[in-house]
This record gives structure tokens, sequence and C-alpha cells, in this order.
């Protein structure tokens, strides 16, 4: 059976980086074209977008969309990189109550301000912040705007606070519980990570690295459809004949089209095609195709 495009929906272990996982399972499915889409830390867990073939060509569409996160924070304790990985500078008794921390959570929700930490990936004059950070060196960082959508109270248990955090693309969950820690007085840091979501992708449908490797001894293929994520977009059905135009790089008119905006495009027989953008006089033309058989 041919598994060589579409999307595997992984379950990222701890202590694992998100290269590393993909270089695992690009090792299991035996494909070399492969990518992944928003990284987590180490100490996270949970859903990873990974991309094999032709799919890699919709890694924008999934880099962009929203996620969702479980989050554990350690009340009590600031630490130099926001998380368990980070020595710490300072330590406060905890005293918070559920009331106190229900009380400062909507602060947080929706257009929010956020300060990127040392201890990430953002380059600056062409280095990571991280190797700035290691070198013990701390430089201003640009505010960035994210959103919070939902920010839920799961369970507080004496310095464990656990949330449901549902956001934007680029927001970082560790700032976030750094910003909640010093609103609540304590400080705090986060202890535990755990991606459910991204965009139409929940983690109940994601394999870990055994299950794959099981999936794949039984013969079975376990990459999804890469027109998945894509399914927000309009999609418009082609001709034999608008199809073979549209490959060649021409615009072609097509029934029943949207007016304007990017579009999905199936030739007969429902094969995805890839995307297209319908242009101001009505004709749709190729913007990312898919080179599938």
């Amino acid at each position: 059976m041919s598994c060589q495009h579409g999307l595997l929906l992984l379950d990222k272990p701890a202590g694992v980086t998100s290269n590393a996982a993909l270089q695992r399972a690009k090792r299991l499915l035996g494909i070399k074209k492969a990518g992944h889409t928003g990284s987590l830390d180490p100490i996270a867990t949970g859903l990873l977008v990974l991309l094999f073939g032709e799919a890699t060509k919709v890694s924008d569409y999934i880099l962009n969309a929203d996620k969702s996160y479980l989050a554990t924070l350690r009340l009590g304790q600031v630490t130099t990189t926001g998380d368990s990985e980070g020595k710490i500078l300072e330590e406060r008794p905890v005293t918070v109550s559920a009331e106190q921390v229900r009380a400062v959570l909507p602060q947080f929700l929706g257009e929010i301000a956020q300060i990127p930490p040392m201890y990430s990936a953002i380059k600056q004059g062409g280095r990571p912040l991280y190797e700035l950070a290691r070198m013990g060196l701390e430089v201003e960082r640009a505010a960035r705007q994210v959103r919070i959508d939902a920010l839920d109270l799961i369970s507080l248990d004496g310095d464990r606070l656990v949330l449901d955090v549902h956001c934007s693309k680029g927001t970082y969950i560790r700032s976030l519980a750094v910003d909640i820690g010093a609103a609540l007085g304590c400080g705090a840091h986060v202890d535990g990570l755990r991606r459910t979501s991204t965009g139409p992708f929940d983690i109940a449908q994601a394999l870990t690295l055994e299950e794959l490797a099981d999936v794949l001894g039984r013969g079975e293929c376990p990459l999804k459809a890469m027109d998945l994520a894509l399914k927000y977009l309009p999609a418009v059905t082609l001709t034999e004949n608008t199809a073979y135009y549209l490959r060649q790089g021409q615009g072609v008119v097509v029934a029943y089209a949207p007016s304007r905006g990017r579009i999905r495009l199936y030739g007969p027989g429902e094969q995805f095609l890839g995307l297209g953008e319908v242009m101001d006089d009505g004709r749709v033309a190729p913007r990312r195709l898919m080179s599938v058989n």
C-alpha cells in the first residue's frame, strides 16, 4: 500500500524534541520529505502534526492554526526559563484559593501583549534568544500580540494549578504562567504542558511512536488526507478539461466558484489537486498544487 503523502498526528512524549520525534517517525515510515508544524518544548507532550511528502505544502495553514493546552503551573517558584528546567530564582509561600485564581484569569483573555521568554527560538541579531540566555545574557525583546480565547481552571491542589488554555499561534505558555504567577503574587512556572489540539485536530486522534510502529507492523497507513487541514476553505471541483489547463499554470473558469479568496481544488473522482485562488476576473488560478498521481 502506498503511504507517502499525508498528515500524521503524533502524541509526542516528554523528554524528546519535536525534531527528534519527527526523525523517529520518518525512520518508521521510510519517508524522506517531512516536516512538523509548531514545535513543542522537550518537557511538553501532546499533539504534534507531522507532514509527509506533498503534505508539507500545507504547513503554513497548520502553523497558523489556533492551539489548546493543558498547562500545569507550579505556584510559589520563579525560574530562569519559566519552566521546570530552569534554575529557581525565587520562592514564595502559596496561599492561593481557587476563587483568587478565577478572579485573575479574565485579565489574560482576549488580545494581550506577551514578551517572549529569553529561552525561546526567536532570533535577535541572527542568533536564537536561548543561545544568548545560555551565555548569561538578557536582551530587550519586543512585545507580541497574541490572543487567549479561553482560560479555565481545571484544578488547584496545593501549589499545583492546572489550566485549560485555548489560544492563537505564537502564544508562549511559559510567559502566560509567569504573568499569572505575578498576578497571584506568589510567582509560577510551567511544570507540565500537554498540547490537546491544533486547528481541527485533537489529541484523541493522535498516535504514540509505539502505536505508530504497531499500525505500520499491521500493514496499515497511519497518514491522514492532507486536505483535512484546509476544510475551512471552500471547495471547487474541476472537470478533467479545466483540471488539465490549471495544472499547466493557467487560470480557468469554474461554474459556481466563490467570488474571491483561497479555495480547495479537486479533480474528477474527488482527487485533491491543491490550492487555488479566485482572481478579480472570476477565473480560478493555481496557487499550490500537489504532485500526487
